[in-house]
């Protein structure tokens, strides 16, 4: 019998190609933020994670999510996450790259890196776009490290297993353990973003090796990769709020009272277990002062946040790559969609969109290699919620329209564009965790107390004065804005025109002059729509595409 039908004008998947290779505003962002960092490392992980054998374990630890085990088969109490062997694989790629610790590994000595979080930022989002959801662990684990020095004996002990390049999933005491990871346990069920409502409360039974030990009893709302072989858990000691180091193992291989009562059961982050726990008479040992976990829990989320910035920028990536690679192959009314006008100015505006986000993220990342700077200080704490805040308001928005540029191969969860599915899923994500948008922009106005931030940030937009009158306008404007700031009601607004300004200046000594002048005309200058694809006509589309082809 005939085939009833011959299959054509259907796109090869995107694989196989390396993603560090092909990402030419990554590239930029990183001569400009880092001149002299070595991109060898980056082209050989951008290599490895393009390959088709990659993209299968970021399926399959999709499609056969974690499963929760409370109990062994005689009755045992034992709280165990089993994940899919191409969840193990992921992690142990992302560890391997260093994404978890490589920059409190450096020795600071000849051949160390000299931007060690803007090369692990750029990891960080080129593996974004393979699979975000192991990057949870990954981002825990960076950000406590250097909390841990809180306890100068938990720091001495476990910062270098923190540090490894070993991933061991096996729940055992960490002496015995070549590489460890951290999470966290912050938010309560009553509080969420308000910690100081949480009701866990920690009693002090003794001290030892490890300073102040305390018995922790009570509950997180969420609490991420209960696998971990810590965690930092928030809780109420005699003297207010306080930070504690939870092991999951105890140093005599027992396990410590922490009950995970059910994993969440996500719209996306699939791969990734996120758990309701309890604790009974948990063994913990106090980090810092007691009463101090709200400022401790500030400078890790600071971390975490700059994480969620990265990780949304790869995503964009990632979303466009997909959209590039669909629309260069289907042809539609005689033609490839890549050459259809209206399909050019969506492409062109998404990749203006994702550059922006890019060459921002990067930026934020550099000020964490230069903390001693009283510049660099300042525009952390200032980028750190703008990045987070704007970046992902873009982010769901941005992955619907590259969805749709896929039409309905797009919204299916199978085949290489399936991941497009996948990827819109997991964009709300870091919009939520962390910290959502007005919780940034409150921080923002926070940010703007400190030192002589607006001084700060006028220097910051200066060495793009002149470029564009529609940037220089704004930069004007903001000085005073800020001064007359008399309401929270205006945050949002003031965070989304800093982080337009910043990106503004950012392409411009980036970026060439197509995307600089369609950016400033459209962000900045009034010349768009309220939806992508509403450039005007005057655009160089055809640079501005072939700048962000994955090819």
């Amino acid at each position: 019998m005939d085939a009833t039908h011959e299959v054509f004008n259907q796109p090869a998947p995107l694989s196989g190609y390396n993603l560090f290779g092909t990402n030419r505003p990554l590239r930029d962002a990183l001569k400009f933020n880092a001149p002299q960092l070595q991109l060898a490392p980056l082209d050989h992980l951008g290599a490895v994670i393009g390959t088709v054998e990659m993209q299968t374990h970021a399926r399959l630890a999709n499609i056969h999510s974690p499963v929760l085990h409370t109990h062994d088969r005689f009755g045992r109490r034992i709280d165990e996450v089993e994940f899919h062997p191409s969840y193990h694989a992921l992690m142990t790629a992302a560890v391997g790259a260093g994404l978890h610790g490589a920059p409190w590994a450096q020795p600071g000595g000849e051949g160390a890196c000299s931007s060690p979080h803007v090369q692990r930022a750029a990891g960080f989002m080129l593996f974004t776009e393979l699979e975000p959801s192991v990057l949870c662990p990954i981002s825990m684990s960076y950000a406590v490290t250097p909390a841990l020095r809180g306890n100068t004996a938990i720091h001495a002990d476990w910062a270098p297993k923190l540090a490894s390049l070993w991933y061991d999933p096996v729940l055992r005491p960490w002496h015995e353990k070549p590489g460890v990871t951290m999470g966290m346990g912050m938010t309560e069920k009553q509080g969420g973003s308000d910690v100081r409502a949480n009701t866990t409360r920690a009693v002090r039974t003794g001290s030892d090796a490890w300073g102040e030990r305390y018995e922790i009893t009570g509950h997180k709302w969420f609490f991420s990769a209960p696998m971990c072989d810590a965690f930092l858990v928030l809780a109420q000691a005699p003297a207010g709020l306080s930070c504690f180091f939870l092991p999951r193992v105890l140093s005599d291989g027992s396990r410590n009272a922490i009950h995970i009562q059910r994993l969440k059961d996500k719209l996306g982050n699939k791969a990734n277990a996120s758990s309701e726990v309890e604790f009974r008479g948990a063994s913990a040992w106090l980090v810092g002062e007691e009463g101090r976990g709200i400022p401790q829990i500030l400078e890790m989320g600071t971390m975490t946040r700059l994480d969620c910035a990265l990780g949304t920028s790869g995503l964009m990536r990632q979303a466009l790559s997909l959209a590039l690679n669909h629309t260069a192959q289907r042809q539609a009314f005689g033609k490839p969609l890549i050459e259809q006008p209206l399909m050019k100015n969506v492409l062109g505006d998404l990749a203006l969109e994702c550059e922006a986000a890019t060459a921002l993220a990067l930026r934020l990342a550099r000020a964490f290699d230069h903390q001693a700077d009283e510049h660099e200080r300042l525009m952390a704490r200032l980028l750190t919620p703008v990045a987070k805040f704007w970046i992902y308001k873009r982010g769901s928005h941005f992955a619907q329209e590259a969805m749709e540029c896929l039409g309905g191969n797009g919204y299916v969860e199978e085949g290489g564009e399936g991941v497009m599915a996948r990827v819109y899923r997991e964009m709300p994500l870091n919009s939520i965790w962390e910290g959502a948008g007005n919780i940034m922009a409150l921080d923002l106005l926070r940010g703007l107390r400190k030192g002589d931030a607006i001084a700060a940030l006028a220097h910051e937009l200066t060495p793009a004065r002149g470029v564009d009158p529609a940037l220089d306008r704004l930069a004007d404007a903001l000085p005073a804005r800020i001064e007359a700031m008399a309401t929270e009601a205006e945050a949002r607004r003031l965070a989304q025109d800093v982080a337009l300004a910043v990106q503004g200046a950012l392409l411009a000594q980036t970026a060439p002059g197509a995307v600089v002048g369609a950016f400033c005309a459209s962000r900045l200058g009034g010349d768009w729509g309220h939806a992508f694809g509403t450039l005007g006509a005057g655009v160089d589309f055809d640079a501005i595409i072939a700048r962000a082809q994955p090819h």
